[in-house]
């Protein structure tokens, strides 16, 4: 069974730092391009950042230079670590499997999200 299970989530103060982790299971982690999405209340989910089973990278515009992904193949999990955060960045953060090429299945997997709320 497909697990990703995420993190981390919480109030936040604007300016602050929170860091999400996501926890894979029943998949072959090292064949999967790992990301982060959010949702903001009203609005679609959006790519947030990615991170391919070598380690390279790629951010959305709002997020980058504040937001750094990771991950680690041992663990099978991947992180967020997300810097001077801001209201706008409020939004339920979703972790993403993607399978490059061809493989067992899933083709692609979601996590259930967590919460991130940046507020006073």
């Amino acid at each position: 069974q497909v697990q990703l299970v995420e993190s981390g989530g919480g109030l936040v103060q604007p300016g602050g730092s929170l860091t999400l982790s996501c926890a894979a299971s029943g998949l072959m982690f090292g064949r999967y391009t790992m990301g982060w999405y959010r949702q903001a209340p009203g609005k679609q989910r959006e790519l947030v950042a990615t991170v391919t089973r070598d380690r390279i990278t790629d951010y959305a515009d709002s997020v980058k230079g504040r937001f750094a992904i990771s991950r680690d193949g041992n663990k099978a999990t991947i992180y967020l670590q997300m810097n001077f955060l801001k209201p706008e960045d409020t939004a339920v953060y979703y972790c993403n499997a993607d399978r490059v090429g061809f493989g067992p299945p899933p083709q692609t997997a979601w996590g259930q999200g967590t919460l991130v709320t940046v507020s006073l």
